[in-house]
């Protein structure tokens, strides 16, 4: 596929989860590698659900103290704007799984969601255990590759050198076996009202 081609567009989803797109993680010194990239395809999946009609999904994660997600720091506080509404929402979370410790399952099911779409980052962390509780309630999961990200993984003296952060996003999208639909592209996504996936 070139750059000009256009991707092969999917089934419609009818949410889309944006995990953890916060100033700490995608600007300044401790942003991921792909922090560009990644901020420009979040933000344009975002702008076609609201366009669309989708439930759109804010994650925010609360760091402990002292790390760069403690909550109520600039690190903290979400990257993109927020359109608070019946179908925008932001959902803070104490772990890594989106639906543990929070109200993320209810609000798919009340709003007679069926399908959803996960970005943001960390791909092996936050991100997968996210879509992995999502497949595991019966959800279809979309990961576009290009709308996740992490940071290297440090090396293991002895054992393995550094790997690459895209490297390891693969990975991680790879690991969630093949019921995920881990190979569309962001701009291959597509959007539908609540129930009509």
């Amino acid at each position: 596929m070139t750059d000009t081609a256009q991707p092969v567009q999917i089934p419609p989803v009818d949410a889309l989860i944006v995990v953890d797109v916060q100033s700490a993680f995608v600007t300044g010194a401790g942003a991921v590698p792909a922090a560009e990239r990644l901020v420009d395809r979040t933000a344009d999946l975002i702008a076609r659900a609201r366009r669309d009609g989708a439930l759109v999904v804010h994650l925010q994660n609360d760091g402990p103290p002292g790390s760069e997600d403690e909550p109520h720091t600039p690190g903290w506080e979400l990257h993109h704007p927020v359109e608070p509404g019946p179908l925008e929402l932001v959902i803070r979370k104490p772990e890594d799984d989106g639906f543990r410790r929070t109200p993320l399952g209810g609000v798919l099911t009340g709003a007679g969601v069926r399908a959803v779409a996960v970005c943001g980052v960390m791909s092996e962390m936050c991100v997968q255990a996210t879509a992995r509780t999502a497949l595991a309630r019966g959800y279809r999961v979309v990961v576009p590759y290009d709308a996740h990200a992490t940071q290297d993984v440090p090396a293991a003296p002895g054992i393995a050198g550094t790997i690459p952060a895209a490297t390891a996003s693969r990975v991680a999208a790879y690991a969630l076996g093949s019921d995920a639909e881990i190979t569309a592209p962001a701009a291959a996504v597509t959007f539908t009202a609540p129930g009509k996936a």
